[in-house]
């Protein structure tokens, strides 16, 4: 296990450099806010990067804010080098950049698809190979990268965001292994629902229940999002600290994976059925 990360004695963020992206809003905003609050150097970045560096200053911790893309695998590259030099390695990583789009496979364009996994796949992907080869000559660091509940079941109008986060989980879990001999360390995390502005900050054609109309499928996010962004970042920063290599947060998240290892085909009729009931209560 991760030497950094495994230990009693360095169960504690403190002097540690972290850097996050998607640091400005959401799970993400909430985790640089633990990080500094608990004496971790951090490094926070965001397509609209101003929320970060409001709390940064207030918080009086040490760090950088910086505005960036994580589909541009050259920026993230840039982003990494500049924490390296500056504070001299990245002890955390954690890849939380990503978006959402509501159509179906049918109705959505090839652009919005790409879009979804430039950012939820891509920039995953840039962000691991940008900080890999510090923590390995380092033979120490922790990985964490945000997946979804998304990332365990197929949900009707959600194909992109679907594909992006298998395809995170899938990277996650084969770079584990690819690890295994290393103290360095991974985390493929599973949110199910949590409040966060995802939703309202989609792309939108259609629901899940195949309604149009925006305002109610955000309307009805915000119903079945049960978890914070704080209870959710305070279980991510728990578990890369303990060296876990899996997070579930959320009870929908851990029933639907039981669900999904029980019947691996036949979820997907279960799933209908709450759909048509969701349907019948309007």
């Amino acid at each position: 296990m991760s030497k950094a990360f495994a230990s009693k004695e360095t169960l504690s963020l403190k002097d540690k450099v972290v850097a996050i992206t998607g640091a400005g809003s959401g799970i993400g905003a909430a985790l640089a806010d633990l990080c500094m609050n608990s004496g971790a150097i951090v490094a926070l970045s965001d397509i609209k990067p101003d929320g970060a560096a409001e709390r940064l200053k207030k918080s009086g911790a040490r760090g950088v804010v910086e505005q960036l893309d994580v589909s541009s695998r050259d920026d993230v590259n840039a982003f990494v080098r500049q924490i390296e030099e500056q504070f001299g390695r990245i002890d955390m990583m954690i890849n939380n950049a990503g978006v959402a789009l509501s159509a179906t496979v049918a109705e959505m364009s090839v652009e919005d698809f790409k879009w979804v996994m430039d950012i939820n796949f891509w920039g995953v992907v840039h962000g691991t190979q940008a900080v890999l080869p510090g923590m390995l000559s380092r033979d120490s660091g922790m990985i964490v990268n945000i997946s979804s509940l998304f990332g365990l079941i197929g949900v009707p109008t959600q194909s992109a965001y679907n594909a992006s986060k298998f395809a995170v989980r899938g990277f996650t879990e084969s770079l584990r292994c690819e690890l295994a001999e290393t103290n360095v360390k991974t985390l493929c995390v599973h949110p199910g629902g949590i409040k966060t502005n995802i939703a309202r900050n989609s792309r939108f054609c259609s629901g899940i229940d195949g309604g149009v109309d925006k305002s109610k499928a955000v309307q009805e996010f915000d119903r079945v999002a049960r978890v914070s962004p704080e209870e959710a970042a305070q279980q991510i920063i728990s578990a890369a600290l303990k060296g876990k290599d899996r997070l579930l947060i959320g009870n929908d998240a851990r029933v639907l994976d039981l669900v999904q290892r029980g019947f691996p085909v036949g979820y997907s009729r279960v799933l209908r059925k709450f759909i048509n009931l969701g349907k019948n209560r309007e």
